[in-house]
Formats: structure tokens, C-alpha cells, sequence
């Protein structure tokens, strides 16, 4: 294998994500692909042997982006309320605001319900974020910020209203407007606990 084939295949990856988020898994063939990437399809095919295998690394690149970005935004402050709300209000603007996000993740979500290997791969990816907000929860109570009688209750709570104003958008897509982006925000925490003082990062 070339030593530029770990560079090629990310590449792959995120133009098939793109077409994926903006035609549907349905509507993109690996030709498309290939075109989009700047590629032949036999350099595709080199190395990615099937659309299957092709949506797992789609896949891989949006849970692996999902988290570097998220711990990027811890490392911008050490306060656990801040850190918090700093993760959720990332977490908002890309789960929700961002249409390419929000249209391929409810692709994944919804062909996961038919195909185990996809649904094993959101399951793990979803765990990875639910622990992450479940330890800055704990860390907020910790420090006396926040007040949640069970962390990963709320955690749940939470991460299952995001899931439901997601559904939503594909009927109200105004709901996902830049204009509700703090109103988003505040109403997620309020389902988190009761904070002391509600700092203003952002």
C-alpha cells in the first residue's frame, strides 16, 4: 500500500461523507465518490472495496472530527461548568445547526436499525459521548456548580432531547436556526441540574 494511503482513504472518507450528508446514503454511488475526491475509481477501489465499507469510514470520520473538536473545547478552559457548556453548546451548533451533520447522522440512525455493524458502530460512538458528559457533569457537582441527583440520568435526559429536536428539524427546520442557539443551550442544562451561576462562554 502507497505511504500516502492513510491520507487518500481520509479523503475518501470525508467526500463520501459530504455526498452522503447531502444526497442520502441511497443517493450516491461510488463513482460519485471517486469524482468528488479528485480520484479514479479504481483508486477508490484500492482502497475501499464497497459502498458498505466506505459509509463505516464516513462513519469513523465524523465520530473521530465529533471528538477531537469536542476536546479541543475542554482544553479552552479548566472551570467544569465552562467546560460543560462549552461541549454542549459545540455539541448543539453541530448535531442540530449544522445540516450536513444533522442529515448524516439521521441517515446512520436510521439505517442502524436494519444493519448491526452500523448500529454497533453509533452504539459505541454514542457511549463515547454520553461517558464524556457524564464525567463533566460529575466534575461540575463536584466542585459544588451544578446539582444533579444522578448524572447519568441526566446525561440521558439530555442527549435524548438533542435526538428529538433533531427528528423535529426534518419537519421544522426553523428550529434549527442560529437564532435559537442559546435557547437551545439553556434548556438542555436546565434538563442537566440546577446551576448555581450560568456563565456567559462562548
Amino acid at each position: 500500500m502507497p505511504v500516502h494511503a492513510p491520507r487518500m482513504k481520509s479523503k475518501l472518507a470525508r467526500a463520501a461523507f459530504k455526498l452522503f450528508a447531502q444526497r442520502g446514503v441511497r443517493g450516491v454511488n461510488l463513482d460519485a465518490v471517486a469524482a468528488a475526491a479528485g480520484v479514479t475509481k479504481g483508486s477508490l477501489y484500492w482502497h475501499y472495496k464497497s459502498k458498505k465499507e466506505l459509509l463505516h469510514a464516513a462513519c469513523e470520520f465524523y465520530y473521530r472530527r465529533w471528538r477531537q473538536k469536542a476536546r479541543a473545547e475542554i482544553a479552552r478552559d479548566d472551570d467544569p461548568l465552562a467546560q460543560l457548556e462549552r461541549v454542549l453548546r459545540f455539541s448543539v451548533d453541530s448535531c442540530l445547526f449544522d445540516r450536513e451533520n444533522r442529515v448524516f447522522t439521521t441517515e446512520v440512525f436510521a439505517l442502524s436499525l436494519q444493519d448491526k455493524e452500523i448500529r454497533a458502530g453509533w452504539a459505541r460512538f454514542y457511549d463515547n459521548v454520553r461517558n464524556l458528559f457524564i464525567e463533566l457533569v460529575q466534575a461540575a457537582c463536584d466542585q459544588g456548580r451544578l446539582q444533579a441527583d444522578d448524572p447519568r440520568r441526566a446525561v440521558d435526559w439530555m442527549l435524548a432531547a438533542i435526538e428529538g429536536i433533531k427528528q423535529r428539524a426534518a419537519f421544522e427546520p426553523e428550529i434549527c436556526t442560529t437564532e435559537h442557539r442559546e435557547v437551545t443551550v439553556r434548556g438542555l442544562l436546565r434538563i442537566v441540574g440546577t446551576i448555581d451561576s450560568l456563565g456567559n462562554q462562548t
